[in-house]
């Protein structure tokens, strides 16, 4: 267990190190180029850019630590169970968003120290809105604490889910789509997967649920939910890894019903 004073030297670096990324990503907001990344996915000098920024100040900091990026070759690769502090960041999740000028994108900077996530940070530069947890101290938007909804029927809930950027022969996503949205009172996509995951630490949100995560998708907002009092596991209900593409983020009241639509109605991972 870290004490807190480690878990707050670690927190104030994530959260120098977003700021500095927001820095980088708002100056290169019109001047970026493309490189195309897959066919409906990009990569722009911004990515890069920001994630230089990030890497350089926790390297400086914690130069025994180890970094995993979205933009790097090796982004694949899971922390092994003896691997020191491992840094799991996004330098910006809703490329597309950014693309287009919308304003739904982020910075996401999680923490996983022996195999558990113990931080998270996440900006949103646009609005702006700053996300932040540790282990055992709360989540926080700004100065003001956050806490799950209390919805506790599905009726009543907002969900969000997520989209892969291409979305070819992917019509059971388009499945998932119309149940949920038949049985909510709204269903939502904001194209951030670190925003939906803030949104539903601060009770926006009532639940997210996707099959294309990455880590470094949902590092940060794993620790903002349960902070905030919700829950996280796979849609199956097992343990939640995030190293696995599907997950399930709920206020917790609503976790049991939905994790039964997924097992009654057979909707799974695919």
């Amino acid at each position: 267990m870290l004490s807190s004073a480690t878990l707050a030297e670690y927190l104030d670096v994530a959260l120098e190190a977003a700021q500095r990324a927001a820095v980088v990503l708002q100056d290169w907001r019109r001047r970026f180029q493309v490189r195309t990344k897959g066919r409906f996915d990009f990569v722009t000098d911004a990515d890069m850019a920001s994630q230089q920024a990030i890497r350089e100040l926790i390297s400086r900091r914690f130069p025994q630590h180890e970094f995993l990026g979205e933009e790097d070759a090796s982004a694949a690769a899971r922390p092994g169970a003896d691997s020191p502090p491992t840094w799991i960041v996004d330098p910006l999740d809703g490329t597309t968003n950014y693309l287009h000028d919308c304003p739904l994108y982020c910075i996401s900077i999680g923490l996983q120290v022996a195999g558990e996530l113990v931080v998270g940070v996440v900006l949103d530069p646009s609005r702006p809105e700053l996300f932040k947890a540790a282990q055992g101290q709360g989540a926080w938007l700004g100065d003001d604490r956050l806490s799950t909804s209390r919805v506790a029927r599905l009726e009543d809930a907002m969900l969000a889910t997520g989209f892969p950027s291409d979305m070819r022969d992917r019509d059971d996503l388009y499945d998932y789509w119309r149940y949920f949205g038949l049985r909510t009172h709204a269903l939502r996509r904001t194209g951030s997967t670190a925003l939906n995951l803030a949104y539903v630490a601060a009770g926006r949100f009532d639940a997210y649920y996707a099959f294309d995560n990455h880590a470094w998708d949902v590092a940060a907002g794993v620790v903002l939910i349960r902070e905030a009092g919700g829950t996280v596991t796979n849609v199956d209900g097992s343990p939640f890894d995030p190293f696995t593409p599907d997950g399930l983020f709920s206020n917790g009241t609503v976790h049991p019903e939905l994790l039964q639509c997924f097992i009654r109605h057979r909707l799974r991972a695919p």
